[in-house]
């Protein structure tokens, strides 16, 4: 019987084949969101571009020794925000708004609830120090600074962050184009009324989103029927309109897999025994449509739910960010305390578990953990990973994998 392979010891041969696609584009920064940055950006302008108030009040010299609590002072100049203000007047205040710029001959801002106003004069109730009330420019972000690094998949905040620089455009590496195929003649696409022994295609519903979910995009292959030449028509499709092929199902070998035949005839496989639960077999290689054709890079997952889902988000993700560029993408993990006992056999296992909580994170097990069992996944906000031949014991810290959303 052949051992089982480790996890991170395929997730390691894996990556160390993924090759950032190379082919770029500029597009808008309104679309940017989800998108990889080609290049590091740095900020060509401090942010703010001049120091400015903090808050609605009054602008003064706080180095004035004549301006001092209790005082009336007169009011020489009105600054709103996006207007610049003349010099202060020695002994004068300012009239000044939130983002309006400190006037020449100011350095501190008295907000307005500290002060009085009568008549034509100002009385100060409280008298700030040096500074005060002010936002100094480049206190957020100064000019020449590295905003964001080559390989950075860009969040909403992100944009904003860029905009706040002046940038109006952004390159970011082309989306990689997923093909998806599901074989089974035992599968039936939804609305379709199953006949007996049949079952909805729901991994291709679930790779998709987890694909779109990634910013990439999705070629649909269609329900394969379990037949080799209909396999080996699937995947020369495949590989002549997208980056990359994950299959699910059909890589066992049961007279009716016929995936490996498949691609072996396009071109080469590897397929594993994974130690992992749920899930073993994994099966990657390359496919050409033609035989001088490009080379393109091929994954076949399980077929169950829960296998499917697992092995695509444990070992085929990583390797598809790096494929994309998303070379800055962190590991969302995390150590929380368990609020469940469980032993592990000779596989690593992936369990479907909820955390909650505050300050204490703790993590729930879903009741139903087999591989078919997607109502777990659906129920669950993380993964944990529990070694093989482990005793996990209620009040044990265990890592845990966030998933999205």
């Amino acid at each position: 019987m052949a051992a089982l392979t480790p996890v991170d010891e395929v997730i390691k041969m894996l990556l160390a084949q993924a090759v950032t696609i190379d082919e770029t584009e500029i597009i808008p920064l309104r679309l940017g969101r989800g998108r990889i940055l080609v290049r590091s950006i740095k900020a060509s302008v401090d942010v703010p571009p001049h120091d400015n108030s903090a808050m609605d009040g009054y602008a003064f010299d706080a180095g004035d020794d004549a301006i001092v609590a209790g005082g009336r002072y007169g009011v020489s100049d009105r600054i709103p925000a996006g207007h610049v203000g003349k010099t202060l007047e020695p002994g004068t205040l300012a009239r000044i708004f939130t983002g309006a710029p400190i006037p020449e001959g100011a350095n501190s801002v008295v907000i307005q609830e500290d002060t009085e106003a009568a008549d034509e004069f100002v009385e100060l109730k409280e008298r700030p120090e040096i500074g005060a009330n002010v936002r100094p420019r480049g206190q957020d972000i100064a000019q020449g600074s590295e905003l964001l690094a080559r390989g950075h998949r860009l969040k909403a905040a992100d944009v904003g962050l860029l905009a706040s620089t002046g940038v109006d455009q952004v390159e970011v590496f082309r989306k990689l184009k997923i093909a998806i195929m599901s074989t089974g003649d035992e599968l039936v696409e939804p609305p379709n009324a199953l006949a007996p022994g049949q079952i909805y295609n729901s991994n291709h519903y679930t790779l998709a989103a987890m694909i779109e979910e990634m910013g990439m995009e999705v070629v649909d292959l269609g329900l394969v029927p379990d037949s080799l030449s209909a396999t080996i028509d699937a995947l020369a499709r495949g590989a002549g309109t997208a980056d990359c092929i994950i299959s699910s199902g059909g890589v066992s070998v049961g007279e009716e897999d016929h995936v490996k035949a498949a691609v072996e005839n396009l071109g080469e496989l590897g397929l594993w025994k994974v130690a992992i639960k749920p899930g073993k077999p994994l099966a990657f290689g390359f496919v050409r449509k033609t035989p001088d054709a490009d080379a393109v890079p091929f994954f076949g997952l399980p077929g169950n739910p829960v296998s499917s889902f697992v092995t695509f988000t444990v070992i085929a993700k990583p390797y598809l960010l790096k494929f994309q560029g998303n070379e800055a993408a962190v590991e969302n993990s995390l150590l929380v305390t368990s609020e469940f006992s469980f032993k592990t056999g000779g596989r690593r296992e992936y369990l479907r578990v909820r955390v909650s909580g505050g300050n204490a994170l703790t993590a729930a097990l879903y009741d139903g953990q087999g591989s078919g069992v997607m109502s777990s996944v659906s129920w669950a906000n993380a993964l944990a990973e529990v070694e093989a031949n482990t005793q996990v014991l209620a009040g044990d810290k265990v890592k845990v994998h966030l998933l999205p959303d």
